[in-house]
Order: structure tokens, then C-alpha cells, then sequence
């Protein structure tokens, strides 16, 4: 009886704990569900709060660029016209700012004086010479009616005036010379502008025609930019250029001259920029430097985008488009020129596109996002306002 009455217990409890069981089962998917939709919750919260924008049209300027080296526009070499005379003084040095007609430096003149004298006392001689001869003609004139004198002595006494006459030409022209020889013992400039480089040496006896100096005429220089055939169409005579040197001078220049052949090697041309004339030790450029600077090709109208719109990844440029589920998607596009905080865009999206501003460097594509409103205009926006106000 006591086996009997242990079994229907034995089974109830075995029920009890199956329904147990079931329960937990029954409860365990519906904790895993709850945690589903928590996480798909969790990921659905913006990952950055961002500002958007559309791009603008703006009229930027066109330009090309160029390297070249800087050079003089003219540079006279300044020689010595005197032969075995010595130099006994030198006035000027490199870098030094002269006029035209200074006197640069000074030959010793004292042998040329002695010749410059001695010329003289022979035009004296030959002048004194000239005028026995022009009396003796003149009395052969009056006597050649009378027959007093034969045909043959009148003819001699023309003669020796005559001679006498060009021996004074001739003392003249020595003396000339002699007095030229004397102006050459004082080398000047011949043009205004600055002593490049000297020669010349105090003591040193030089021979007609020994370089002196060297000089940059009117203190010109010229930017001699190198540009490829294919773009010297774009250029023409008055083109303005900005130029920038190596120690970081900048210049406003002018095209004074295309040249008339192209490089077989390099394929390119020099475009010769005069650039505004400077003297002195402080002068921003100087001949030889290696500048580079752009041409000012004119204005056109551009597609831009705020600087801090383009995220620049692997070396390819891209922007954020705000879709309408306020999630982005990343676009690459292909800069252009710059003007200020605003970059130009040649292809990839268009004036409607909504793109991200703020933020855009953060971003991956199909991040969900916030947008908010920026308070900053744009500058071309502000930059519309004033003129806006004015009329």
C-alpha cells in the first residue's frame, strides 16, 4: 500500500517540473527579442550631428600657372677704350646704383696729355706753315699776268698751299685723336642702372676692350617664364602675371614678349614678364632667382563647395550627399580652383545636391546623421549680402 501511494507523487512532481520547464522556454525567447529591438534601437542614433549646404556658383578667376628663372632685361658690358694705360682709380662696386654719364673708374692721363700737347704745338706748326704758303700763292697770283715768274713756279706755290692746308687738317685730326684718347682715360656708364659684377682692379694695365663691369641697364628685370605650346595660345602681349621668388617676394609683371620658338627638347616657349624695376640692396628680386607665378587668363563661372566639405581620402577628393532618409552617401568628385575657404568642383554632383559641411571628415558612407542649421553664411552668401544692401 505504501509503494502505491509514493508513485502518484512521484509523477506529479515529474509534471510539476515539466511545466516548469516549458515556462523558462516559453520566457527565454521572448528576453532575446527584447534585446533585438534594443540594439536595433541603439542603431538607429545619428552617428554625428552635421550642417548641410548646397554648392554655389561663383566667378573665379582663370589662371595659369608657370616656373621660370629671373633675369636681367638688358645688361650692359662696360669695357676699356684706352690701350697700356693704367688704372688708377675705381669709383663704383657691385650693387652699387649709378646714373648714365658717371664716371665709373679713371686711367692715368699723363702720357696722354703729353700727346694731347704735342698735337697741339704740331696744328700750331702746320697752321704757321699753311700761312707762308698762302702768302708766296697769293703773290704768284699777282705776278702770273706779268710774266715775271714762270707757269712752272706759280703752279709749285698753289701747290705748297694747298699741302700746307691739308697738313692742317691732318695736325687737327691727331690732335682729335689724341683728345678722344684723353676722354677715355674716364670710363661712364652708358645707361643708368646697377653695377652687376667688377672687373676692374686699381694698378692693372688693360688693353682696349677689357670688360670693366657689367651693368643691369635702368635696373630692369624680367620673369622668363617657361610654358608649353599648347598653352602660349591663351597668352598674348599685357597679360598681367603674378610672380612669387624662392624667399617669398611677390610681383605684378607684364608680358612683354612671347618668344618666337619652341623648344624641341622641353616642347615649351619663353614668355618674357617685365617686372617692376627695383634698386638697391633691398630690392624683392634678384637676377638668377628661380620664381614660378600665374597668368591672369580672365573670370568664369564655377561650381564651389565650402573647404571643409571635401574629405580628401587616399589622395581622391569626396563629399557627404544628405539622402532624404538623413543618411549619407559618399561621392568623389574632382577639385578645381580656389578662391578663399571655397574650392571649385568640375564633376561629381550638382547645384541641387545637398551635401554636408561640417563634420564631413567624420564620416563613412551610409552613416545615419543629424542635420542642423548653420548659423555661419558662407562667404559667398555674406559676401552677396553687403552688395545687396547697397543698392
Amino acid at each position: 500500500m505504501k509503494k502505491m501511494t509514493l508513485k502518484p507523487m512521484t509523477l506529479a512532481l515529474a509534471a510539476l517540473f515539466m511545466v516548469l520547464g516549458a515556462g523558462v522556454a516559453v520566457y527565454a525567447p521572448s528576453s532575446t527579442a527584447a534585446d533585438d529591438a534594443k540594439d536595433k534601437n541603439a542603431a538607429q542614433k545619428p552617428a554625428l550631428t552635421v550642417t548641410t549646404a548646397k554648392p554655389q556658383t561663383a566667378s573665379l578667376p582663370i589662371k595659369l600657372k608657370a616656373n621660370g628663372n629671373v633675369a636681367a632685361w638688358q645688361e650692359a658690358v662696360i669695357g676699356s677704350e684706352s690701350n697700356g694705360l693704367r688704372l688708377t682709380e675705381v669709383r663704383v662696386n657691385v650693387g652699387d646704383v649709378v646714373r648714365a654719364g658717371q664716371v665709373l673708374a679713371v686711367f692715368s692721363n699723363d702720357t696722354v696729355n703729353a700727346d694731347v700737347a704735342q698735337a697741339k704745338a704740331a696744328v700750331l706748326e702746320a697752321e704757321a706753315n699753311a700761312a707762308e704758303a698762302a702768302a708766296n700763292a697769293q703773290r704768284a697770283r699777282s705776278l702770273q699776268s706779268t710774266g715775271a715768274i714762270s707757269a712752272q713756279q706759280i703752279s709749285q706755290y698753289l701747290t705748297a698751299e694747298q699741302t700746307a692746308n691739308a697738313r692742317i687738317a691732318s695736325a687737327k685730326a691727331q690732335l682729335a685723336s689724341q683728345q678722344l684718347r684723353l676722354k677715355y682715360t674716364q670710363v661712364v656708364a652708358p645707361d643708368s642702372g646697377i653695377i652687376s659684377s667688377r672687373s676692374a682692379t686699381v694698378g692693372s694695365v688693360v688693353g682696349a676692350g677689357t670688360e670693366l663691369f657689367r651693368m643691369i641697364r635702368q635696373g630692369r628685370l624680367e620673369w622668363r617664364a617657361e610654358v608649353t605650346a599648347t598653352e602660349l595660345l591663351n597668352l598674348k602681349a599685357g597679360t598681367l602675371a603674378q610672380v612669387k621668388a624662392a624667399n617669398g617676394s611677390v610681383l605684378t609683371g607684364k608680358v612683354r614678349m612671347i618668344a618666337p620658338t619652341v623648344d624641341p627638347q622641353t616642347r615649351s616657349a619663353l614668355v618674357y614678364v617685365d617686372l617692376p624695376a627695383s634698386t638697391g640692396n633691398n630690392a624683392p628680386f634678384k637676377a638668377g632667382m628661380y620664381a614660378s607665378g600665374e597668368f591672369e587668363l580672365g573670370n568664369s563661372g564655377a561650381l564651389t563647395v565650402p573647404q571643409q566639405a571635401i574629405a580628401v581620402r587616399d589622395g581622391f577628393s569626396y563629399v557627404f550627399r544628405l539622402n532624404a532618409d538623413q543618411r549619407v552617401s559618399q561621392i568623389k568628385v574632382q577639385a578645381g580652383r580656389r578662391l578663399s575657404d571655397r574650392i571649385e568642383i568640375l564633376g561629381g554632383i550638382t547645384a541641387d545636391t545637398t551635401i554636408v559641411v561640417s563634420g564631413a571628415g567624420f564620416l563613412n558612407d551610409g552613416d545615419l546623421v543629424r542635420n542642423v542649421q548653420n548659423p555661419v553664411a558662407t562667404p559667398v552668401a555674406a559676401a552677396a549680402k553687403p552688395a545687396a544692401a547697397k543698392k
